[in-house]
């Protein structure tokens, strides 16, 4: 018997998430046989309102659910507003022992649902700050594709559920018959959990100017070993009135806001040139190739060789994919 996923569409759904598990698990086979039959469900048949404005009509109620090996609570529009018979139907899947797996937003409605409780767990990036405000008992891993922690695995935005598919078909057949997946959906194959969501991670908004000036100069030569006495130099202030000043207009240290604009612009070198790593290291004002390393990978989770593998756009490179739908 093939194994049995009900996917739950909460209202409004995410049509994108719903149709990431058909995609995927409608193209497993073993010995020529379906390895997945993938059912969606709501809590009551028939149409259930999109967040692209249209209706889905959706055939099958919570009986898929309860006769299901595995649950998937796609995303919403609403995800503040957990649905009380979605919330439940978890809970009595999760006593019955199946696995449940959510993507991007429907990490609300098993974390309603006390599943996530002292359990680690991802949700789309835009909403993680108020995922720890809502649940506090969940140990909430804010910035990684997706999670598994016991018989429960959620991931992050969008595209991230097709990483939580790919992961799931590997975990029940085997990471060969993941690959094909992967390779006959034209997607990426497997990508590890922990790896980053690649959002982009900009500093707190600027309230100021009076250190524009000198932002920009250090803009300018980020390859130089800029000092904060090289800014308060050029801003024609004491160490101290700079700091003070630059942690007021843009919300951080100047030493810290320095090492996010050479992070940043060694991640443009890495996908956008062919440059050695002790030039970007270099080029960016991190000095040396190691010195890179170490700043890439707690910054990313990925090498800067790793990292250019995957978003490089020269030449033959792999598709950059830099917004925060990873």
């Amino acid at each position: 018997m093939p194994h049995r996923v009900a996917v739950i569409a909460p209202t409004p759904v995410s049509m994108f998430n719903v149709a990431i598990p058909e995609m995927l698990f409608g193209k497993v086979e073993v010995d020529g046989r379906p390895g997945y039959e993938v059912l969606v469900c709501s809590a009551e048949p028939g149409p259930v309102s999109t967040t692209g404005g249209l209706d889905l009509y959706v055939r099958h109620g919570f009986d898929a659910v309860r006769e299901a090996d595995t649950v998937v609570v796609a995303g919403t529009g609403a995800p503040f507003e957990p649905e009380p018979r979605i919330v439940a139907a978890v809970r009595e899947a999760a006593a019955a022992g199946k696995r449940i797996a959510s993507i991007c937003t429907g990490a609300f409605q098993l974390a309603e649902a006390g599943l996530l409780h002292g359990r680690r767990a991802t949700t789309y990036w835009a909403h993680a700050d108020e995922m720890r405000r809502r649940y506090p008992q969940v140990e909430l891993q804010g910035d990684v594709l997706y999670v598994q922690d016991g018989p429960y695995v959620t991931s992050s935005g969008y595209a991230a559920g097709i990483d939580l598919c790919l992961h799931i078909i590997r975990t029940d057949y085997g990471a060969a018959v993941a690959n094909e997946v992967a390779r006959l959906a034209l997607v990426a194959p497997v990508r590890p959990g922990g790896q980053t969501q690649f959002t982009h991670t900009p500093l707190p908004p600027e309230r100021g100017t009076a250190c524009a000036d000198t932002r920009g100069w250090a803009m300018r030569n980020l390859d130089k070993p800029l000092t904060l006495s090289d800014l308060a130099r050029h801003a024609g202030v004491s160490v101290r009135t700079l700091t003070r000043r630059f942690h007021a207009e843009s919300g951080v240290s100047p030493l810290q806001w320095l090492l996010h604009q050479r992070i940043e612009r060694a991640k443009e070198l890495l996908e956008t040139t062919t440059l050695a790593m002790d030039q970007v290291a270099a080029a960016c004002g991190l000095g040396t190739a190691d010195s890179l390393r170490a700043h890439m990978v707690r910054r990313t989770g990925l090498t800067p060789s790793a990292y250019r593998a995957q978003f490089s756009r020269h030449g033959t490179g792999a598709a950059a994919v830099t917004s925060s739908v990873a």
